[in-house]
């Protein structure tokens, strides 16, 4: 019970610095956001319910995922209200603590990164660049395939 209660006040710590980074970055105001951050917090915690209850070892962002899926299928009874809420909450606000807790996490390993050596960054550095040269080549054939360039 107490491993919930923890995951529970992590929830709505996230929760809290997105509803701050929603209204410092795009000026949404909190008091508008809440639901839509309520209705994320939800589908969050019912996904990660069912990852406890059902037998399949899938990660529960799979859950996660499906939940929000299904509540804003067109024609699901209240979709068009789920979607008009969580358009409230910037993406980009609510990688801000993601990104944090990750920076921290990899901070707790540096002397394994400083054990691997220089070779590790050039490989990083490569990795990198091929990532961000083939994101921009497939937005490049998208954007010229769906005519916005």
């Amino acid at each position: 019970m107490a491993n919930w209660r923890d995951t529970l006040r992590i929830l709505i710590i996230v929760a809290g610095i997105t509803l701050v980074g929603n209204l410092i970055g795009f000026k949404v105001n909190p008091i508008e956001a809440i639901p839509g951050m309520l209705v994320l917090l939800g589908i969050v915690i019912a996904g990660l319910i069912l990852a406890k209850l059902i037998p399949l070892k899938l990660p529960s962002i799979v859950y996660i995922s499906l939940i929000g899926i299904i509540l804003t299928i067109p024609g699901f009874p209240g979709a068009a209200w789920f979607a008009a809420q969580a358009n409230k909450v910037q993406f980009l606000a609510l990688c801000t603590p993601v990104l944090a807790y990750a920076g921290i996490a990899s901070g707790k390993d540096l002397d394994e990164f400083k054990k691997l050596g220089w070779r590790i960054v050039v490989v990083s550095i490569f990795v990198f660049i091929g990532t961000f040269v083939g994101s921009a080549a497939i937005a490049q054939v998208v954007l010229k395939l769906t005519g916005q360039i």
